[in-house]
């Protein structure tokens, strides 16, 4: 039976896309990489994240100052960010059926938190974890020996490939939602547990998970 929900943030709760590919657009001249426009921004949807980094050619040893400064550029947008439409309401419906509900996530927690407080959620997650780009599924075994979870009482919510592979790695159950970075087409490929449309969704799968 699931107990734990675990969420994403980028594109997942928060639709950070846009300003996040403005702010990288600003950096691209000074980290040395290409910039990209919104309609290329939809080809690179189709491709992981390593894929990405080879299209874009950002240095690998230059990244993790970028990512440093990306989270650093975005905290200042904050206030400009908003939840997914219908988001905030399954979130406290989640909690109300009992659940469980965390985030792990790349993004920085001073911005998670922010946006969680601009919305009224600062009490509805139980934990906020960051950790690295590529290195999500560490964070999750970590929480889980941390806190003696089973691995079978949780289930991962994202939407990216990569959000696949950390819960695989983890052996946890992913949900893959098509409203943010990567294409319904390339997750639907990568064979998640449960691929959604709508937020609402989340609800009737959580639902029979919990009774499982």
């Amino acid at each position: 039976m699931t107990k734990v929900i675990i969420f994403d943030f980028d594109g997942t709760l928060a639709d950070t896309i846009d300003i996040l590919l403005n702010i990288t657009n600003r950096l691209s001249v000074e980290f040395g990489f290409k910039s990209a426009t919104k309609d290329e921004l939809a080809q690179l949807s189709n491709l992981t994240s390593w894929q990405i980094l080879r299209y874009s050619g950002i240095s690998l040893f230059k990244f993790p100052l970028l990512i440093r400064k990306l989270k650093a550029e975005l905290h200042s947008e904050m206030p400009n960010i908003e939840l997914f439409a219908g988001i905030k309401e399954v979130l406290l419906e989640l909690k109300n059926l009992g659940f469980q509900l965390g985030i792990i996530t790349s993004n920085s927690q001073e911005n998670v938190l922010a946006l969680l407080e601009i919305n009224g959620l600062q009490n509805t997650f139980s934990f906020i974890y960051s950790g690295s780009t590529f290195g999500k599924h560490k964070v999750i075994n970590k929480w889980l020996k941390k806190e003696h979870i089973n691995p079978e009482e949780v289930v991962y919510v994202g939407d990216e490939i990569r959000d696949i592979d950390a819960a695989r790695k983890t052996g946890i159950k992913v949900i893959s939602v098509s409203w943010g970075f990567n294409s319904q087409e390339v997750l639907a490929a990568h064979n998640p547990d449960f691929l959604i449309e709508r937020p609402q969704e989340l609800l009737d799968i959580m639902s029979n998970l919990g009774r499982l």
